[in-house]
């Protein structure tokens, strides 16, 4: 299968990355230099955003017999996946909120 392989080897670039960091990291705040969470965050909101945005324009145009049939469903395939990735990282965020508001202090 071609996925686990392609997961596989994004695990070890980004392990690459991290360990290449941590041998030039001076201090703490050369880690700090990067995009934090929030960023991260904002950043896939606003291409989900803009996927079902560039969906919906696709889907009015092919209803007005302008767009392409092919390129209405890539871009709902698009926005879709998009979703399912904001969903996954928003269970996956309150998942770890729960976990530490059942940690005993």
């Amino acid at each position: 299968m071609v996925a686990p392989f392609a997961a596989a080897k994004a695990y070890a670039a980004i392990q690459a990355q991290v360990a290449s960091l941590s041998q030039n990291a001076a201090g703490p705040s050369a880690l700090d230099s990067g995009p934090g969470f929030q960023d991260i965050l904002k950043n896939a909101m606003s291409d989900a955003v803009q996927a079902s945005h560039n969906a919906e324009i696709q889907m009015k145009a092919q209803v007005q017999g302008k767009a392409n049939l092919v390129d209405v469903v890539t871009a709902v395939a698009s926005a879709e996946t998009s979703l399912q990735t904001v969903l996954a990282v928003r269970d996956q965020v309150i998942a770890a909120y729960q976990q530490v508001m059942q940690m005993s202090i």
